[in-house]
């Protein structure tokens, strides 16, 4: 966009070294399945160790000539590093291979650039490739030096590298701005929701877990889904009625993964709190994934940064499916409170456990009984219609309806307190061993 590069390509040798200076080491195989969900053909990949990157080149220079020998026998035209490399590295690199390169943010970053559709996501995203490039403009423009004076040749005083600077920093103070608007949104949103006393569940975990298919289940919506990394990057947002509970909100929102930028946390940081204000966070994880353990400890420390890691927690592993005498189950803790439940949402084995634990760990008291409600007070009869509270009605002969009602008892009290009825003035109807009202 601001560099004058050679034009990027689909083949790319992919570059993963491991380095004895102590720093946790990324994922190989994780890095092939972002390059392949980028679009990217890899078609060699140079691994090494070394004591620590090297200041201009982060490869060593023997390493780098194999890097320009293979550029050269595959004709590539990327070359893709599983590390965060400084804007200089990045520069001599490509100077020397005479192709384009990338580090793992940015990798990253054109992930989420393909899989934005919202106006906000596509927003988010650009806010976090301008934040990452205004690091990278120095000498981006060194084929156009300094504006020179003269007759009919005289600008307004600056570089062209000063002009980028400026437009850059208007752009970001821009969205910035919408995205602040769309925060204020969200925030309305989220405290009328408080008012109503609606619950929010928000599915969260690392990235090709499985949340967008547990999703899917259990709303019944078809929110893309695939077996790829960061499938999802718009949240969705659906409203559901459940047994006990009455209205919940679920929210599916963008996987996490080892290292995620911290531009990217903070560009998406008006998504993520919807993570961060939810009643309760199901944290999806891929039971079959060897590196499960290290997966959950990558996400507690997204949910820590974005304000989250205090919030109730129900585990959820997910596909059993593809383990040994995987069977559907509820963990509790001592308390017998539900922590974790293994399910499959692909095969749906378990889903209503699920259902079942987020009901105890979200359900609020609940009123039922048959209720006594006189002609005069239609207003009532009818709010309990909308809220779905009535199961049967009966009628006496002075024209008083007999309700049998189950919902929170929440729920009521904002329905009476509507109507200026306080709870004590509620008459009940009681019935007999059979099961019949009583005369």
């Amino acid at each position: 966009m601001f560099f004058d590069r050679p034009e990027s390509g689909e083949l790319a040798i992919l570059v993963h070294l491991s380095f004895s200076s102590g720093q946790e080491p990324e994922d190989p195989r994780e890095f092939e399945e972002l390059v392949l969900s980028a679009g990217g053909d890899p078609v060699a990949l140079v691994g090494g160790q070394r004591a620590a990157p090297h200041p201009k080149y982060f490869v060593g220079t023997g390493k780098l000539e194999e890097l320009e020998a293979l550029v050269l026998e595959h004709k590539a035209e990327l070359v893709i590093f599983n590390h965060t490399l400084s804007p200089s590295q990045e520069r001599n690199v490509e100077h020397a291979l005479k192709c384009r390169v990338l580090d793992r943010t940015g990798l990253i970053l054109d992930i989420f650039a393909q899989r934005a559709r919202t106006f906000e996501g596509k927003l988010q995203v650009e806010l976090a490739q301008l934040r990452h490039m205004a690091t990278r403009l120095v000498r981006g423009w060194t084929h156009l030096e300094r504006q020179k004076g003269g007759i009919g040749l005289r600008g307004p005083g600056e570089t062209q590298l000063e002009t980028d600077r400026r437009l850059l920093r208007g752009r970001i103070t821009h969205i910035e701005k919408r995205l602040e608007k769309v925060r204020s949104q969200r925030d309305q949103g989220r405290r009328s929701r408080q008012r109503a006393d609606i619950p929010t569940v928000s599915l969260v975990g690392y990235t090709n877990a499985g949340k967008s298919t547990l999703f899917n289940h259990i709303t019944g919506e078809s929110v893309y889904a695939e077996d790829q990394l960061f499938a999802t990057l718009d949240p969705t947002m659906r409203r559901i009625e459940m047994n006990d509970v009455g209205a919940v909100i679920m929210a599916d929102t963008v996987g996490f993964i080892s290292h995620l930028p911290h531009k990217l946390v903070e560009a998406f940081r008006a998504t993520l709190e919807e993570a961060s204000n939810a009643s309760l966070l199901l944290h999806v994880v891929d039971a079959a994934a060897d590196d499960r353990v290290h997966n959950i400890e990558q996400v507690d420390l997204v949910l820590e940064e974005i304000g989250a890691g205090d919030l109730p927690q129900l585990r959820i592993y997910n596909k059993i499916d593809l383990l040994e005498n995987g069977e559907p189950r509820i963990d509790r803790d001592d308390e017998g409170l539900p922590v974790a439940v293994w399910l499959s949402a692909q095969t749906g084995a378990g889903v209503e456990l699920l259902l079942d634990a987020i009901t105890e760990r979200v359900g609020r008291e609940m009123v039922a009984g048959d209720l006594l409600v006189p002609a005069e007070r239609g207003r009532l009869r009818a709010r309990l219609y909308q809220q779905n509270a009535v199961a049967e009605e009966d009628h006496r002969e002075d024209g008083t309806s007999i309700l049998r009602i189950r919902l929170p008892k929440s729920d009521l009290l904002r329905i009476l307190s509507a109507e200026n009825i306080d709870y004590r003035e509620l008459r009940w109807q009681d019935r007999d061993e059979s099961g019949r009202i009583a005369c």
